[in-house]
């Protein structure tokens, strides 16, 4: 007998303050943006509103899902469909960092020494950033030209490349200030020669921030945002705002530190197990990391600040510089040096492979294997994927299922296409329910059902 292992019960997202308070407020909001909003959090993007209806219906049975027969006991399970939306959804988000940070690892990043840079701005131009969220890839390249520049300095040896993976975070400790900064993981030196490293000295972080203020500041300049009288008042400040963290060496055996590290420059901008939501009245509460400090939000300003993080279609978050540019790693890549790895943002894998992955980072990230049966922890298999919308509503009729995990009634205006909740609902598993062993679920729907 194999070793018991921790069955994976899945989530009920439903259940969860942050979708509780976006089903019910999300249409009122909507509707009083323009007026109440955007003047902090900047106009309105339609793309929110596809962003959040896809979040609205993760783990959904009514959208489809996936049927598994366990392979010892023959026992069946649905497993709802997931949105896949960044930075929104908590739980897609998860599985996207911890994704992220083992790729990052494993193909990207070179066994050399790193280091960890923030490079932050002050609060008089984070409004530039946040009417115009194309300066996020100019405000990247500031970071990546002034490191280049300052590590060139300190290892001045002939066609020296650093390489640098800069992520672009608009949140802090409390998710509705827009704070735009940089994560910059780093190598701690430079490539030169035949395969050679040289590792970089100890430097002055007052240098490199005088670089990076300087490069900002002609940014917005020649962007037409600031004026150069703006630029003079600037640098005549004491204390300019601008400011360059800059974390201790990581080597190349420390794997662990570097894949948290990876990891954390795509953090999710908010934990929901610090959210509170009180629908009562329509108030969140928001707990800092430590404890110590709390925030209470409007329900509606809440999710304005989540939406304001939230990146548009196909926006680059994470930007890859010199060694571990796209182009250099595509030039190895034809001359056949390394394997071919699919971009992070839409991973190019097969079906059969992203559901094994899906599977090994639910282990990872909970300690539990989701392909496990509840009842004799027997392995699952996938054997088919339940799409048309009446053999859903046929299969779940038939289970009793229909409606019955339906997301509830909104207690503000519902958003188009949602269904009410009836009185009596189920207590089953929202997205790993067990089917009736005796039926055989595929897309076309047993004869014996439509009688």
């Amino acid at each position: 007998m194999p070793d018991a292992c921790p069955v994976y019960r899945p989530r009920k997202p439903h259940l969860t303050p942050h979708h509780q308070c976006v089903q019910d407020h999300f249409d009122t909001f909507e509707r009083v943006y323009e007026e109440r909003f955007a003047k902090r959090y900047g106009f309105w993007r339609p793309y929110l509103k596809e962003v959040i209806y896809r979040y609205l219906e993760c783990g959904d049975l009514h959208g489809g899902f996936a049927r598994l027969v366990c392979q010892t006991c023959g026992r069946n399970f649905l497993l709802a469909y997931s949105c896949k939306r960044r930075y929104f959804c908590p739980s897609c988000h998860q599985k996207r960092v911890v994704e992220f940070g083992e790729w990052l690892c494993q193909h990207v990043l070179k066994a050399v020494p790193y280091r960890h840079f923030v490079f932050s701005i002050p609060k008089i131009l984070r409004r530039f950033f946040l009417h115009d969220r194309k300066l996020l890839a100019a405000l990247s390249r500031c970071a990546w030209e002034s490191l280049k520049a300052f590590l060139h300095a300190a290892v001045p040896a002939p066609r020296a490349t650093l390489g640098a993976i800069v992520a672009t975070q608009t949140f802090g400790q409390w998710p509705d200030r827009y704070h735009p900064h940089l994560h910059v993981l780093a190598t701690d030196g430079a490539f030169y020669g035949q395969g050679l490293f040289r590792v970089a000295p100890r430097f002055n972080l007052k240098d490199l921030e005088k670089l990076f203020r300087h490069s900002v500041l002609s940014m917005l300049l020649r962007k037409g945002k600031i004026t150069r009288q703006f630029v003079r008042m600037m640098e005549g400040w004491r204390h300019s705002g601008f400011n360059v963290f800059c974390g201790e060496r990581i080597y190349p055996h420390q794997k662990q530190s570097l894949e948290r590290l990876a990891a954390y420059l795509i953090r999710a901008s908010f934990a929901q197990e610090r959210m509170e939501y009180l629908p009562e009245q329509a108030a969140v509460i928001y707990h800092s990391k430590d404890g110590k400090e709390q925030k209470t939000y409007d329900a509606l300003e809440w999710i304005a600040a989540m939406g304001t993080h939230v990146p548009l279609r196909g926006e680059q978050m994470v930007r890859y510089y010199g060694e571990f540019s796209n182009r250099v790693r595509g030039t190895r890549r034809k001359a056949h040096q390394i394997a071919d790895i699919p971009t992070i943002l839409e991973p190019e894998i097969s079906s059969a492979a992203a559901r094994k992955n899906w599977a090994r980072l639910i282990q990872k990230v909970y300690e539990v294997s989701p392909l496990v049966c509840s009842r004799c922890q027997g392995p699952l298999k996938v054997v088919s994927f339940i799409e048309d919308g009446q053999t859903i509503r046929k299969i779940l009729e038939h289970l009793g299922l229909w409606l019955a995990n339906a997301r509830p009634q909104p207690r503000a205006h519902s958003p188009p296409g949602l269904r009410p909740l009836p009185e009596e609902s189920h207590e089953d598993s929202y997205s790993q329910l067990p089917a009736r062993e005796e039926e055989d679920y595929s897309q076309a729907t047993p004869a014996h059902w439509d009688s």
